[in-house]
């Protein structure tokens, strides 16, 4: 059984920064995929990052491209996603997950987190 865990959210204003934290149980991590994904009252589901299990290759979402750092810490069992110079259109809930492929293919993730809410506003 695999369970994630994020946090990290909360209200920062434009041009703050944030990092998101997502915890996996166990080694059952180990050689799996991690990705975030935002969902925002009345607009689709955005892939945001993903990982590879090395940490050697990344996506980012072009929304988010030259904001935002996904990095993870094998040893924690922990995949990261620092967002900077937020931008009110990046308030979503944000939601980590596990791939056994590297792919943006939601269905491709059998395990995902609660989310963790992030608000950008003035």
């Amino acid at each position: 059984q695999v369970q994630l865990v994020e946090s990290g959210g909360g209200l920062v204003q434009p041009g703050d920064s944030l990092r998101l934290s997502c915890v996996a149980s166990g080694r059952t991590f180990s050689g799996y995929v991690g990705g975030w994904v935002r969902q925002a009252p009345g607009k689709e589901r955005e892939f945001v990052a993903a990982i590879t299990s090395s940490g050697i290759s990344t996506y980012y979402a072009d929304s988010v491209k030259g904001r935002f750092t996904i990095s993870r810490d094998n040893a924690k069992n922990t995949v990261y996603l620092q967002m900077t110079s937020l931008k009110p259109e990046d308030t979503a809930v944000y939601y980590c997950a596990r791939s056994g492929l590297y792919t943006t293919k939601e269905g491709a993730y059998d395990y995902w987190g609660q989310g963790t809410q992030v608000t950008v506003s003035s």
